[in-house]
């Protein structure tokens, strides 16, 4: 329940009726950058960077969808990656080779932050664009070094505990009180320790939903009927809705930009396919 992952396949209540997955999905993300990039870049060339499984697929498959009869022509390059490879070097290299001018790196924080990294030691400066998975300032960002990653773009559905402009914000106060009491020796700028709090409360929302009635079957059946509900530190406007045949919770975000210090959103919410 409330599966930390944005895989395409936890919305699928038909074939997988008792998984159900929280953040927006990979598919639907893909699809929402692909709209950002037919804006700012009609004529680019496309390069995206994915994770050789069904992670990293979902997202290319969602550029590729979103770019509709363009992605022939505009889709240059698809480099996939392997879990255990040391390094993405020799993926970033091809791509400023073959020309690309948009690139969509949808690599987990590791392989993220070397990307961002060697598009710097090579002079590369296309427009970047961030999966949310690998946004995270602590996580990706510092290791990459702060400067590399100015001008990248990314999707947030959570509000970003480096962003100052939470820091009077009740949500923010709540959740760092939360850390401060039970999880002292977190990273207060990692993304992770903002998403794993709100997933908890989601599901406690359930548990009140339930009543007493705590059968595997009333648990699904409260999962499957969340109306527009809001845990601490969701970007306003951003509400939770399910339903027996909705899974997708959370289907909308908002594009920021990291200044070299911190991400600096922008823009109204947007969407991909889940709605």
């Amino acid at each position: 329940m409330f599966v930390a992952t944005g895989a395409s396949k936890f919305d699928d209540p038909v074939h997988f009726p008792w998984t159900i997955g929280w953040q927006p999905s990979y598919l639907s993300e893909g699809h929402a950058y692909a709209t950002y990039i037919l804006a700012q870049s009609p004529s680019g060339k496309v390069g995206v960077l994915y994770q050789n499984d069904d992670f990293g697929k979902d997202y290319l498959r969602g550029v590729t969808e979103g770019l509709g009869g363009n992605a022939d022509r505009m889709l240059v390059y698809a480099a996939s990656y392997e879990t255990n490879d040391p390094t993405v070097d020799s993926q970033v290299v091809a791509m400023k080779a073959k020309g690309v001018d948009v690139f969509v790196n949808t690599a987990f924080p590791k392989f993220a932050a070397q990307a961002i990294r060697k598009a710097a030691e090579i002079y590369w400066k296309p427009l970047h664009i961030l999966c949310s998975i690998g946004h995270s300032v602590a996580a990706t960002l510092k290791p990459a070094g702060l400067d590399n990653a100015e001008g990248i773009v990314s999707g947030f559905f959570l509000k970003d505990p480096t962003d100052p402009q939470w820091q009077d914000d009740p949500d923010y106060k709540d959740w760092l009180a939360f850390m401060n009491n039970y999880y002292p020796s977190g990273d207060k700028a990692d993304a992770l320790n903002v998403s794993g709090p709100a997933i908890a409360q989601t599901f406690i929302q359930v548990l009140k939903q339930c009543g007493d009635n705590l059968t595997r079957e009333n648990v699904m059946k409260q999962a499957a009927n969340l109306h527009n509900f809001r845990v601490p530190m969701l970007l306003p406007g951003i509400s939770i809705n399910t339903s027996p045949t909705d899974y997708a919770p959370i289907k909308q975000f908002q594009l920021a930009r990291f200044d070299g210090q911190r991400w600096q959103l922008f823009g109204s919410l947007i969407s991909g396919i889940d709605l």
